[in-house]
């Protein structure tokens, strides 16, 4: 028996239609039928969600007497997980390097478009709204995707930190240069941008999760 079949006696078996799985797994009534033709084969998600929709076990569907099909279908499996994962990672790096180029956008334009009266303005605008904004949607977009897996949770933290440093390095370093002094970082900073994280985050993997099971 191939996996083909299994997915089709399964879903019989279940009383399902192929318009009704296709409904559960948000994919075409044509996808669940090349499955089932072996025209193409379904990704480890949907075989965990066919799993669980049909009441069968992940064995049932994946072991057969059939090596060579199995295999074949294993190193599908493998090799689109590889893929999802290699797009996760370029999602990450796309993510975190938009935030250092606002970030650092937000240094240069102090530094070379800023002088003494346009300082209040570039208060409200850069570490008021624009970073505070960033780290937000960024934030969000981490948790919603499950970007860096349980990692994500200390990201909250480098976010704080580089809000400090945003003060930082530029009107508490343009004061020091202007009185001749050292000044500390403002560690109270690192709060309200870890806050800001945290809501952002939070409210990103709650979608996440509601999502996942209407899957």
């Amino acid at each position: 028996m191939d996996i083909g079949n299994k997915l089709q006696r399964a879903r019989t078996k279940a009383n399902l239609t192929q318009e009704q799985v296709a409904e559960a797994l948000c994919v075409s009534r044509q996808t669940i039928s090349n499955w089932e033709n072996e025209k193409t084969y379904p990704d480890i998600r949907s075989v965990v969600t066919l799993s669980d929709l049909y009441n069968v076990s992940l064995d049932y569907l994946l072991k057969d007497k059939e090596e060579e099909s199995v295999t074949n279908y294993l190193d599908y499996l493998e090799e689109s997980t590889n893929t999802v994962k290699s797009k996760n990672r370029l999602s990450e790096v796309i993510l975190i390097a938009t935030y250092l180029a606002i970030w650092a956008f937000a240094l240069i334009a102090f530094w070379f478009f800023t002088d003494g009266s346009d300082a209040m303005g570039y208060s409200l605008v850069f570490l008021w709204v624009v970073l505070p904004v960033s780290t937000f949607v960024i934030s969000l977009l981490i948790g919603k995707n499950n970007y860096c897996g349980k990692w994500k949770w200390l990201m909250p933290i480098a976010f704080g930190i580089m809000h400090m440093l945003a003060e930082y390095s530029t009107f508490s370093v343009a004061n020091m240069i202007s009185f001749d002094k050292i000044n500390i970082p403002d560690f109270e900073m690192i709060l309200g941008g870890a806050i800001i994280s945290i809501i952002g985050m939070c409210i990103g993997y709650y979608i996440h999760c509601k999502k996942g099971k209407h899957k």
